[in-house]
């Protein structure tokens, strides 16, 4: 009897592509060093990046970090193919949750994981996630580059993103002395940000929308394309206000969980807010959202960030230089509510969102 021999396995057989990931990492590589900044070598290749804290030029620095994906939301990316503004949506997680603590974003590493490498498409995603980087003024020191056949389909990936940052140990936030009667002022959202995307696309599905059809909200842009709008990064104009006015009591992301469950957790026990609804400059996808799916106020509000990305609390009397630095850093901030002495209800709504639903 003959004895037939079987070839050799090798890693291709598998599914994974070596010579994928050496091409990627030479496409990504001049990427990654146009977002030098002093205390990072950005050429990347070695076993970990590298940072020099002296170099970064602080005296008494405490080390802050943060890290966060941008969930569904990267579904809509991979059914429209748009692979290109979904990095930025994955450093603004992070680097917007560092800054809330007076912190400045000083490096970012990312995870890429897919069940197919496309160099090119990874490209894409890595000069997403570089645009974001330099908007944060942190630096992309490394990653991992992780194809996973038979745990993601052929044409799906999904990503995750780690930020450093450093702020001076008598200048985090929140500080100590807030107090009823400083007011909340509220940062614009540029949409969606990266959250509620789960129930966006149960809506989106149920209606039987096209991704490339015109958005109801914004006959523009497609569909996809408006859904994708990248997440504002407030970095910039945080730091400028929190170092030029002195007067940045507190910052709160305004992510999932909305208003109601992001103000709370900069504030102390004693202490609420109460918000102006009517000050809210609620933007018309989430006027979309609410009409078409029978989506209540109150849930609205707890899901979405429905138009204030993040909140500053400031003196009464100094609110108004902490909102003139912010507009000059290109995001303008409206007196939306003030803080206040709280029993049960640490946020207290007054008045009513504009979603044109009667609720």
């Amino acid at each position: 009897m003959h004895e037939t021999k079987r070839s050799g396995l090798n890693y291709a057989d598998a599914g994974v592509d070596i010579a994928a990931g050496n091409r990627m990492v030479d496409l990504i590589k001049p990427l990654v060093r146009a977002t030098a900044r002093p205390g990072a070598d950005t050429e990347i290749g070695g076993f970990g990046g590298l940072f020099d804290l002296k170099r970064a030029g602080l005296r008494d620095p405490i080390l802050v970090a943060a890290t966060d994906g941008v969930g569904t939301k990267v579904r809509i990316a991979i059914e429209t193919g748009r692979h290109d503004t979904i990095g930025i949506d994955l450093v603004a997680m992070s680097v917007n949750d560092l800054v809330v603590q007076g912190a400045e974003p000083l490096f970012f590493l990312d995870y890429f994981a897919c069940g197919r490498l496309d160099p090119e498409l990874g490209a894409r995603l890595i000069a997403g996630i570089a645009a974001g980087c330099r908007q944060a003024g942190c630096a992309l020191i490394g990653g991992e580059t992780a194809e996973m056949p038979g745990v993601y389909a052929p044409a799906d990936y999904d990503l995750a993103g780690f930020a450093v940052g450093a702020a001076e140990r008598d200048a985090l936030l929140p500080r100590s002395d807030i107090a009823a009667g400083d007011v909340v002022l509220g940062l614009a959202s540029s949409g969606l940000h990266s959250n509620g995307f789960s129930l966006v696309r149960r809506l989106v599905e149920r209606e039987g929308l096209r991704w490339d059809a015109p958005a109801p909200f914004d006959v523009t842009l497609s569909l996809g394309e408006a859904l994708l709008t990248p997440t504002a990064i407030y970095v910039a104009a945080c730091l400028a206000a929190i170092r030029e006015t002195g007067a940045v009591k507190a910052l709160a992301h305004i992510t999932g969980g909305g208003l109601t469950e992001n103000i709370p957790r900069v504030l102390p026990p004693r202490l609420g807010v109460r918000i102006d609804l009517n000050a809210v400059p609620v933007l018309s996808v989430f006027r979309w959202l609410a009409q078409t799916g029978g989506i209540a106020e109150t849930e609205m509000l707890r899901t979405f960030n429905c138009g204030i990305g993040m909140v500053a609390i400031a003196a009464a009397d100094r609110a108004e230089a902490v909102a003139a630095v912010l507009s000059q850093a290109g995001h303008p901030a409206a007196r939306i509510g003030e803080v206040t002495e709280a029993a049960d209800t640490k946020v207290a709504y007054s008045g009513q969102l504009a979603l044109g639903t009667g609720t």
